[in-house]
């Protein structure tokens, strides 16, 4: 693995990386589930949604690597069947965001790190997005001549998740200090996090 990530020239390691970079740092499905879960949660509830939506993305390299998304991706009805099995558990969290409420200082630790990185790594793996975004982006810096085309695949992949969980991580605990400074007002808090989960369910279904 090594020696195909040697085999990268510098340049097409930085354009790529920057690309990445850029498409991560954009506020997407994945920065709104951490920013919902930082404001609902608090910072360290923010930053493991951010590290389980990045484990979201290791599966869909991992996917990408054994050829399955390319069979996924070439049956409509696998890819219409993960997309509302998503929806559907964006709205239960919705749902429950709603319904919990003002519970004060007490409610900012309901989400513990497992569930948070639990919820954030389901929240990517039930969004088709990604195998159709990584079956078209990764590709395009991949060669024969550097090696096993699926070596290149896990290589690029693990830079694109590294570099996107840090940037996910980063709006999930700026989202979370945000939420601690109106935590006088959890009831409130609480709506707003319903609604991005609320918001993004509808974007999923209909997208």
């Amino acid at each position: 693995m090594w020696d195909v990530l040697m085999a990268f020239p510098a340049e097409s390691l930085i354009a790529f990386t920057i690309g990445g970079l850029i498409l991560n740092f954009a506020p997407g499905a994945d920065v709104f589930f951490a920013t919902a879960c930082g404001i609902q949660g608090g910072p360290r509830a923010g930053a493991m949604a951010g590290l389980g939506v990045g484990f979201g993305v290791v599966w869909h390299i991992t996917l990408a690597a054994l050829g399955l998304s390319a069979v996924i991706a070439a049956h409509p009805e696998a890819l219409t069947a993960i997309r509302w099995a998503g929806a559907a558990y964006l709205l239960w969290l919705a749902w429950k965001s709603w319904r919990a409420g003002s519970g004060g200082g007490s409610a900012r630790g309901v989400v513990s790190p497992l569930r948070a990185i639990g919820r954030g790594f389901l929240s990517n793996a039930l969004n088709p997005k990604p195998v159709l975004f990584i079956l078209a982006f990764l590709p395009q810096f991949t060669r024969p001549e550097y090696g096993p085309i699926w070596q290149q695949v896990v290589v690029l992949g693990a830079i694109f998740a590294f570099t996107g969980t840090l940037v996910t991580i980063g709006y999930g605990i700026a989202a979370g200090y945000l939420g601690r400074s109106l935590s006088a007002r959890m009831g409130a808090v609480n709506k707003v996090a319903a609604i991005l989960f609320g918001g993004l369910a509808a974007k999923l279904a209909i997208s």
